[in-house]
């Protein structure tokens, strides 16, 4: 139950929602995630953080760069489940939608210049 309710208390917030949606495509730097959300980088690290624990997320690290992407086939049912569910629900809602465009235009500009601007603020 422990496992359940990690899932379920990562999903229960807007944004880390907006961050699996955002993920849905491929593995996003965490300053495209970041671009993409407006918030400040400590707080898309907390959301990041709490994604990563419940198993929702995994990352890797290129140099100075962190990339996250999905669980994949080897995560728990529930993790699958509920990510499964999590897009059938909201993947053709309008706020999804706004943030899949504009993924679509961060995912068009360097990521290093992303990147520097988005430490910068």
């Amino acid at each position: 139950m422990r496992d359940f309710m990690k899932v379920a208390k990562a999903l229960a917030d807007a944004q880390r929602v907006r961050v699996a949606l955002a993920l849905r495509d491929g593995e996003l730097c965490v300053c495209q995630i970041g671009m993409l959300l407006g918030l400040a980088p400590s707080t898309i690290s907390n959301h990041l953080s709490i994604l990563y624990n419940a198993g929702l997320i995994e990352s890797r690290k290129t140099e100075r760069w962190v990339y996250y992407r999905l669980a994949g086939r080897e995560a728990p049912p529930a993790v699958r489940n509920a990510l499964a569910w999590t897009e059938e629900s909201l993947a053709k809602t309008p706020e999804a939608e706004d943030d899949r465009r504009q993924l679509k235009k961060i995912l068009r500009m360097n990521p290093k210049t992303i990147c520097q601007r988005y430490l910068r603020e």
